[in-house]
């Protein structure tokens, strides 16, 4: 029987939360200053001639003024955060709730890699997990753990902006189901959205190698189940395992994606397209400071999965991969090429199922072991029965 990922979640401190947010306040005072700073540097810039830059710094009195906000938000903000350090013991910790988690994710996905840089509370430290509570990485602890553990291992990876706990929807759990019907054991990774594709997928491929050492039974099998960005994520995992043959690499995988943007996010490529236009002028060119917000995560969504030299990375050809695509548009609109562009809203059918015109770029992955689930939008695809009887199916086999 399906249970919640939400049972018990570890207790957090209050504390670490309120430095979290204050750090991000203080950034955003700077940042904002900063942006005012060269709106004003390049309205006293002249001539404005489209494309050439303008500086990004005022002179004299104005200058002194910019680097006082400046000054003052950071003084502020260090005596809050040293404050907030100096009581956390009075505020102790408060048990978190699916609420805190979504809101930390979204934070993380978006804003990510500059948490992690600058070492912010509120930044998600990688973890493999089982209803929101770390898993241990010693044999001992895990086998008492997962007392039920069995040989074919399912590890879900979620997508952008998410985290492990949003697996359960609509009250129903993929990984849970597969227990139930198939006798896998399920865990979940819990990771920061933000940082860069490789990065993630380097540390992933290391704590898998730790989880599966550490497994209380011999591994037989392992799924990764991927759900849109986390496929991206297992991709750089997978190439990394197999390129420093890490033992995992050996065991048979399966890789399940599901909605996974192989080729790109058109979103993402246009949202680039809008940075390049916005900064031609110098009297708009500040305001594209703020499209580079986005965190190094969604601006890996651009092109999907590329190697250290810009080309596009191959599935290990020992990997049995499957993937899933939806679209918004009911079936009786598979023959027209609208379907394939419209996908589930976020990503195109061709996209989600690895294919391309150009061989370089096509994953190659029979048409078998493809399918496309109708009406269904990208984030439905966590809960669609059709969506877990095919991947149930195919993993029967």
């Amino acid at each position: 029987m399906t249970t919640s990922h939400t049972a018990s979640l570890p207790p957090q401190r209050v504390a670490d939360d309120l430095r979290g947010l204050g750090r991000l306040a203080v950034d955003g005072v700077t940042g904002v200053a900063g942006l005012v700073e060269s709106m004003h540097a390049a309205v006293l810039h002249a001539p404005a001639w489209i494309g050439r830059p303008a500086p990004r710094k005022t002179r004299g009195v104005s200058r002194l003024v910019y680097r006082s906000v400046h000054g003052v938000a950071r003084l502020v903000g260090h005596g809050v955060d040293r404050s907030l350090a100096g009581i956390a013991p009075l505020l102790g910790e408060a048990r978190s709730t699916p609420r805190r988690e979504a809101l930390r994710s979204a934070i993380n996905g978006v804003l990510g890699d500059h948490l992690e840089a600058s070492g912010n509370p509120l930044a998600i430290r990688m973890q493999l997990r089982r209803d929101g509570v770390p898993l241990p990485l010693s044999r001992r602890a895990l086998a008492a753990r997962l007392p039920h553990a069995t040989g074919k291992v399912v590890v879900q990876v979620h997508g952008l902006c998410m985290n492990d706990l949003q697996w359960t929807a609509g009250g129903h759990d993929h990984g849970l189901a597969l227990e139930r019907d198939l006798a896998r054991t399920a865990v979940q990774l819990h990771y920061n959205t933000g940082r860069p594709l490789a990065a993630n997928g380097r540390e992933f491929a290391r704590l898998l190698e730790r989880l599966l050492k550490a497994w209380p039974v011999p591994v037989q099998e392992v799924t990764l189940l991927c759900h849109s960005m986390g496929g991206l994520v297992t991709r750089n995992a997978l190439d990394h395992a197999f390129a420093r043959r890490l033992r995992w690499s050996t065991l048979p995988i399966r890789a399940v994606f599901l909605g996974t943007p192989h080729h790109g996010a058109p979103l993402e490529r246009a949202g680039r397209w809008a940075e390049r236009l916005i900064g031609l002028s110098p009297y708009s060119a500040p305001f594209a400071r703020l499209a580079k917000l986005r965190s190094a995560g969604i601006q890996d969504l651009r092109h999907g999965v590329l190697d250290d030299v810009g080309k596009p990375l191959p599935l290990p050809p020992a990997v049995r991969a499957y993937a899933i695509a939806s679209t918004t548009l009911p079936q009786a609109a598979a023959e027209h090429e609208v379907h394939h562009l419209v996908g589930d809203g976020l990503v195109p059918v061709d996209s989600a199922l690895g294919q391309h015109a150009d061989p370089a770029l096509d994953l190659r992955i029979p048409r078998q072991r493809r399918w496309v689930a109708h009406g269904v939008n990208h984030f439905d695809l966590l809960s669609n029965a059709q969506v877990y009887e095919r991947i149930a199916r195919w993993l029967k086999r």
